[in-house]
């Protein structure tokens, strides 16, 4: 499970404000072939989504927000927070809510 598998869902979980939180686990340093993956994962995500999927596979995500979020072992460097960027901007014109983070 991990940002190199986009046939996957890395963790579905429910947070604090009862949304719940599709996260990708990215353990890739920032490199073109890294975007490529990461943006992969990200429009598999969008379709399971989109082709309601996700509630077959978690029935407790009906009527429920759903956040894709990305956790980064790697600070993005200038290159993925431009990337990072206009995946946020994207998405969010779609009515998609992302978010992502750095592991400690």
């Amino acid at each position: 499970m991990a940002v190199d598998n986009s046939s996957v869902i890395d963790f579905i979980s429910i947070n604090k404000e009862d949304k719940v939180v599709l996260t990708i686990s990215d353990h890739l340093k920032w490199n073109e072939e890294h975007l490529l993956l990461l943006q992969d994962k990200i429009n598999s995500y969008i379709e399971i989504i989109e082709n309601k999927h996700i509630y077959e596979i978690y029935p407790d995500a009906n009527d429920k927000e759903i956040i894709i979020q990305v956790s980064l072992k790697y600070k993005p460097n200038n290159l993925g927070k431009t990337f990072l960027e206009q995946v946020t901007n994207y998405l969010e014109s779609k009515n998609y809510k992302f978010s992502y983070y750095k592991i400690n």
